[in-house]
């Protein structure tokens, strides 16, 4: 079954779950009427058997959730030594998860406070047992640069499209550098308290940029714990996260859930641009793809729990606000602005826009009153001062302007107002002003049209909001920075014609009440477990990896077989110094000790030319072969080519040509041009664009002039290489064997080999040639053409003056049994005082007595491989050679 199988299916299941639980709804009305109550009931749970943190086979639940936020749903307040006082918020993580069946839910999350002492840590936390909440206790030093630093200097104004501070201004609170460090050392200290609580099959659920390294913390504690974390807010372009000093540190933990949610798909394509341009991973139509491992990601618009404002509506105490409200500004259209009071809520440009429309409009003056409510933020920042003071002031002009004595046009309060009062005043309203200049979501205008069945009012949307995809149908929308548009759009919205307002509320209204928060919840689990499946289902499809102790064990007989690796480290790193390509240093010892070993034999069987590995490996007594085993040089002795005398390469100029005019156009790819093929690379160009850019080039030369040349193009990570048809790493190793077997006269077969690389999907057949399961353990290994030769670019003809060529022409029988190898039978060599016998020129001899666990094939770096095992990067390739050369 396939994933969208899965999910379709579970959708049915939850809608035909919807019918028998809704008595259990309807058991909460009365909680509802009774506003912020029924948080306060939820988190002390319905029964004693819902406080319970039961284990599926054991209870009513069958998921258990660990919610993790920087804030509890609850705030505390010390009355005495032992003693606190518990006030439940009203959260929309509560709200979402109020009316998910079958699931069980515990919050982890600061509290708000500083409790040094261990008896208040104590008490505390034994009351919030009671409300299913869990405190992480930060000391004040932590918060101060985890929250008040980096999240809200830093990540907030980011995340926001505000940009970064300057160093300077940071210097109250300290540097980007120990702001950063608090942040890391806080999401440790969430870390622990939800590992210290954690039981197996429990799903992590964390909440917004507060948390970005609890992924990868963790992960590190166990990799198979199901982890979501998702943004509440907007993430920014590519272009503006990688500002941040942090960015590739914070992508990376991140990318250590098994899903990542966001508001919209916009968020969710910006995150995925981030991580393909900054990390240079393979972005694909799921999420993010690394080293096999695959990161969901997806938008999940939030919702509102509409039935808590409709029932609301009924109950005494609103209906008293209401019929306040409507005598207050009887004769007056309502517009309603209620905002926190921030910068990105575009509060002032919103009362500027309101100023213009009565400038315009000296007709609607006395008929129309902008209620604007700024709701105070928790701390006291002086950049909230500021915006506090502009707002005051823009306010008293415009009243000053346009009021009498008995009415002014704006009325503003700098204050939260309850939630009854809230929904009366939704109730009332004709035109909601929801404008902010860059937001998540944005919940008012769910909240508003679930008040607004029988206003049945205009909503106004700026189209930065995340809840402008939702409701874009029926809102107007509007951007908040273009004054004139947003004075038209009140303008429209009041003269708006009945049949058109109410076909926009009922086609908002249906979303609100159909994607409740609920239903966010429960979509966001479903694809959080199916995510688990998936992935689980690909990890059996992988190899493990290499068991490093086994095979240092089975090390010491007569053969090692290696390959030179060169882990790409994404677009990012420094193009001059890595095309400087430089064996690891720790290595050196450890090479000249294997390579000491007689009855060790090595192979760098590299794509690289034979310059490099003349200048890495020249040293050693080891067999190099480069460019795929085009080359060969035996051991202290001279470069031979293993290539046919008269091989067809007429196409180099076509292709130079080719690769020329796509480096042109591609900043920062480059040509390399070996002796037998051509590579362009673009490894440290912008990785879409790079992509772009292969992919025309891999369409131009499939169909151009090159389609019917005797050529393979292979397109790799980040190259697409153009190479004589039929060379590959696999087909050439058995060529290498047979001339090592002639000039090392070897004794006994071959019954230890160790194949470690990074190769190209077209020469992972390298892994495979040596498997023992091949039909035939006898292994026909010709003899090479041998070709002394400098430049075959230059020139057609493969040797040098002074060579002496000797030739043998193999048996019909031997032909027919070995079609592969037929065309590769003639023997060139440089002019030496090397003497070569034409008898030996075939062996048809069981060169190899390998059995199944002697033999360890290893990709390094990828995990979509034929090779038998695993190593994720080169230091454990180190760290292996390492374990053989002390073995040895």
């Amino acid at each position: 079954m396939s994933r969208i199988e899965r999910l379709m299916r579970e959708r049915e299941l939850r809608k035909k779950n919807k019918a028998s639980y809704s008595n259990e709804a309807i058991d909460l009305e009365p909680r509802l009427r009774e506003g912020d109550d029924y948080m306060e009931q939820y988190l002390k749970g319905g029964s004693s058997a819902r406080d319970e943190w039961e284990k599926p086979d054991e209870g009513l639940f069958k998921e258990r959730l660990l919610v993790v936020a920087n804030r509890l749903p609850v705030s505390a307040v010390r009355t005495g030594e032992e003693s606190w006082s518990l006030e439940v918020s009203h959260d929309e993580y509560v709200s979402a998860l109020l009316g998910v069946k079958d699931v069980v839910v515990k919050w982890i999350g600061w509290v708000g406070v500083n409790v040094p002492d261990e008896l208040g840590q104590r008490s505390l936390t034994k009351a919030l047992a009671q409300k299913r909440c869990i405190p992480v206790f930060l000391d004040e030093e932590t918060v101060h640069q985890y929250y008040n630093g980096y999240c809200k200097n830093i990540l907030w104004p980011l995340f926001h499209y505000l940009g970064l501070p300057q160093e300077d201004r940071l210097a109250t609170s300290g540097t980007f550098q120990s702001q950063f460090d608090g942040y890391k050392r806080a999401n440790q200290m969430f870390a622990d308290v939800v590992t210290f609580h954690y039981e197996e099959g429990d799903a992590v659920w964390c909440h917004n940029y507060h948390l970005m390294f609890l992924p990868k913390y963790l992960k590190e504690y166990n990799n198979n714990m199901k982890v979501v974390w998702f943004l509440h807010t907007p993430f920014p372009s590519s272009e503006i996260h990688r500002t941040l000093p942090s960015r590739s540190e914070l992508l990376r933990a991140v990318l250590a859930a098994d899903l990542v949610g966001f508001q919209t798909y916009d968020y969710a394509r910006h995150f995925v641009s981030a991580c393909t341009h900054i990390l240079g991973v393979e972005g694909t139509l799921d999420g993010i793809e690394d080293e096999g491992r695959l990161t969901r990601v997806a938008a999940f618009p939030i919702g509102q729990d509409s039935n808590r404002f409709i029932s609301a509506l009924e109950a005494p105490q609103v209906k008293d606000h209401i019929k306040e409200l409507k005598e207050r500004f009887f004769g007056r259209k309502v517009l309603l602005g209620l905002d926190d009071l921030d910068m990105i809520k575009g509060i002032p440009q919103k009362i500027l826009a309101f100023e213009k429309f009565l400038e315009e409009n000296p007709v609607w003056r006395d008929k129309v009153v902008l209620l604007q409510i700024a709701i105070p933020p928790r701390t006291d920042i002086s950049e909230y001062q500021k915006l506090t003071s502009q707002v005051h002031e823009i306010v008293g002009r415009i009243n000053g302007r346009f009021g009498t004595l008995t009415t002014v046009p704006i009325h503003y309060l700098d204050r939260s107002i309850d939630f009854h009062a809230l929904c009366a005043l939704y109730a009332v309203t004709d035109i909601a002003l929801i404008t902010p200049l860059r937001e998540g979501m944005n919940l008012i205008s769910y909240e508003f049209l679930a008040c607004q069945d029988a206003k049945r009012g205009v909503l106004i949307l700026s189209e930065f909001a995340g809840a402008a995809q939702s409701l874009g149908a029926g809102a107007i929308l509007v951007n908040p920075w273009n004054i004139p548009e947003v004075a038209a759009s009140i303008y429209h919205a009041l003269n708006m014609s009945t049949e058109e307002r109410e076909k926009r509320y009922l086609h908002n209204f249906l979303h609100v009440t159909n994607y409740t928060a609920q239903v966010w919840a429960e979509t966001l689990l479903s694809a959080l477990n199916d995510t688990v499946v998936e992935a689980q289902l690909k990890i059996r499809q992988l190899p493990p990896l290499l068991p490093v102790d086994e095979a240092i064990e089975r090390y010491g007989f007569n053969a090692t077989l290696t390959d030179r690796v060169d882990t790409p480290n994404g677009c990012q790193g420094n193009q001059i110094r890595e095309m400087d390509l430089k064996l690891h240093l720790d290595l050196k010892e450890t090479l000249t000790r294997l390579c000491g070993d007689p009855k060790t034999t090595i192979i760098i069987l590299s794509g690289s030319g034979r310059a490099i590995l003349d200048e890495n490996f020249g040293e050693y007594n080891m067999w190099l072969a480069a460019e795929n085993g085009m080359f060969l040089r035996s051991t202290k002795g001279n470069w031979m080519m293993t290539m046919p005398e008269h091989l067809n390469m007429d196409w180099v100029d076509s292709i130079k040509h080719v690769f020329a005019y796509f480096t042109e156009r591609t900043p920062q790819s480059y040509i390399e041009i070996r002796e037998t093929s051509l590579i362009w690379n673009y490894k440290y160009a912008d990785v879409q664009f790079g992509r772009l850019q292969a992919r025309d080039m891999l369409q131009y030369l499939w169909t151009g002039s090159i389609s019917n040349a005797s050529v393979d193009v292979v397109h790799g990570d980040c190259t697409v290489e153009v190479r004589p048809f039929g060379v590959t790493k696999g087909l050439t190793i058995g060529r290498i064997l047979g001339e090592i077997n002639y000039c090392k006269s070897i004794s006994a077969p071959i019954n230890y080999v160790l194949c470690i690389g990074h190769s190209l999907g077209k020469d992972e057949d390298i892994y495979t040639i040596f498997e023992p399961e091949f039909p035939s353990r006898d292994i026909s290994i010709p003899r090479l053409i041998l070709s002394d030769t400098t430049n075959p670019f230059g020139s057609r003809k493969f040797g040098r003056n002074g060579s002496q060529k000797l030739t043998h022409e193999p048996d019909l029988e031997n032909k027919q049994n070995n079609n592969n190898d037929s065309d590769i039978n003639n023997v060139v060599e440089n002019g030496n005082n090397r003497q070569s016998s034409p008898f030996l020129n075939k062996l048809t001899w069981n060169l190899l007595d390998l059995e199944r666990d002697n033999y360890f094939s290893c990709a390094v770096g990828k995990t979509r491989t034929k090779a038998r095992y695993l190593l994720p990067t080169s230091d454990d390739v180190v760290s292996l050679l390492k374990g053989l050369a002390q073995a040895s």
